[in-house]
């Protein structure tokens, strides 16, 4: 049998399936703080999935600096041939 391994992810769950043990005893790191920063900062915030480990939260904060980086890139590419 193997072991029990954390999720990277929380679904929506409906209120009653809140008191799961692995969320209960959760305290925030630095990673966690600096993902919510990150993604209020650059609205590129997910909205029905949630990142509970630290990996997936790094993961998709890497995702959403490539999308910023393309859409500047873009826009930068933009003036350059319109001046």
């Amino acid at each position: 049998m193997r072991p029990r391994q954390s999720r990277p992810f929380r679904l929506p769950v409906p209120a009653n399936d809140l008191d799961d043990r692995e969320i209960r005893d959760w305290l925030p790191g630095f990673v966690d703080y600096f993902f919510l920063a990150f993604t209020n900062a650059t609205a590129f915030s997910p909205t029905d999935t949630l990142p509970l480990s630290q990996r997936a939260k790094l993961l998709m904060m890497a995702e959403s600096m490539i999308s910023l980086l393309t859409i500047a890139l873009v826009a930068a590419r933009a003036v350059n041939i319109l001046a």
